[in-house]
């Protein structure tokens, strides 16, 4: 009866840490993400009219973790004296202002349509589909050998008035 029972707690254990690695991994992921686009906030300069009011990042696409994680950032830190303002959205109006759209990869298709409703404006456009940094995405997120990196296109955000620090430059791939 021991050993029965010592099978059964070894079974659960090692198939419930299976579940929690991956549900692990995908919550590493979302934290470093998050982490990405905070310190994006640091090397990119938004005009004078972009640092007033909140600091605002939508959010296109559904990931729970990664929502969860830019959530617990804009509870505890800002931008300057900006509160940062978390907003998933699923459609823009052109009245809107962003600092930041984040389109994830199951709304890629939306990118267009964001650069459209987008233009003229000062919003940094980050995206997390290969090959979205050359279609108009100022930084795009990529997997390089299991490691996550970035894309950055500095004729895109020179083209959203922004400006982007030599340092961020360094840090990333850069595509035209």
């Amino acid at each position: 009866m021991k050993k029965l029972l010592l099978i059964l707690t070894s079974f659960i254990l090692f198939t419930s840490s299976t579940v929690e690695k991956s549900d692990l991994s995908e919550q590493v992921n979302a934290r470093i993400k998050s982490i990405y686009i905070y310190n994006f906030t640091k090397y990119i300069e938004w005009p004078e009219d972009y640092k007033e009011g909140n600091f605002v990042i939508g959010f296109i696409g559904s990931n729970t973790s990664l929502l969860t994680e830019l959530s617990k950032m804009a509870g505890t830190k800002q931008v300057g004296n900006q509160a940062i303002q978390i907003r998933n959205i699923s459609s823009i109006d052109n009245s809107d202002k962003f600092n930041i759209i984040y389109i994830l990869t199951e709304k890629s298709v939306q990118l267009s349509e964001v650069l459209s409703k987008m233009k003229g404006k000062s919003t940094l456009i980050i995206t997390d589909k290969p090959g979205l940094a050359k279609q108009g995405a100022c930084i795009n997120f990529v997997v390089v050998d299991s490691k996550q990196k970035i894309e950055l296109n500095k004729t895109n955000i020179a083209k959203s008035n922004l400006k982007v620090a030599t340092t961020l430059v360094t840090m990333a791939t850069e595509v035209n």
